[in-house]
């Protein structure tokens, strides 16, 4: 199963210190949906893995959160592009709980859902948490510069970001490197 595990906020849709509470806040960033579609057509499933702290410490309820994949579902479906399941950590960060980022217990329910192994998975997101809970299930990990990742354009990473980790411009720029590199391992084959 050719599987790729995206953050959300700031990797598909703008993000916000203020947190996204609601469908009129969720906004897509330029050709992320579109690009999702050509992973999509490309014969790749795509899967969220996405900390939403928002919802313990009670800015927005399960509710709004659903509404807002709604809306993210139809504007991707409109694109002919689709995400296959969204896993999200609903806890704050004082829970104490294994499935927020940068642990991996998302990845882990990812691997169970999918019956699959996930090494060697590409994971994408804007921030390190996002690499470092891909990277401890197995993941290849991808950074790109738009969220919180804006802020290494031009620079090299920080030591503190897995070994590997490969910058992309924004996800429509990971999308088209992951589908020429499946075309080049293809055409070896």
């Amino acid at each position: 199963m050719k599987l790729v595990i995206l953050d959300r906020d700031g990797t598909i849709n703008a993000d916000s210190d203020e947190y996204i509470k609601s469908p009129e806040e969720w906004t897509p960033l330029p050709g992320a949906l579109e690009a999702i579609a050509r992973l999509n057509h490309a014969g790749w499933h795509t899967v969220i893995a996405s900390n939403q702290s928002g919802l313990g410490r009670g800015l927005f309820d399960v509710a709004s959160l659903n509404a807002m994949h709604a809306k993210m579902h139809k504007l991707l479906s409109a694109q002919g592009g689709r995400i296959d399941a969204v896993f999200y950590c609903p806890h704050s960060p004082d829970e104490g709980c294994q499935c927020r980022k940068p642990l991996p217990g998302l990845f882990e329910q990812i691997a169970d859902r999918f019956g699959v192994d996930l090494k060697g998975t590409p994971v994408v997101g804007d921030g390190l948490r996002d690499l470092q809970a891909g990277v401890a299930a197995g993941c290849e990990p991808h950074l790109v510069l738009t969220g919180k990742g804006a802020e290494f354009r031009g620079r090299t990473l920080p030591e503190t970001y897995p070994n590997g980790t490969r910058v992309h411009e924004d996800l429509a720029a990971f999308a088209d490197w992951l589908i020429a590199r499946s075309a080049t391992a293809k055409a070896a084959a």
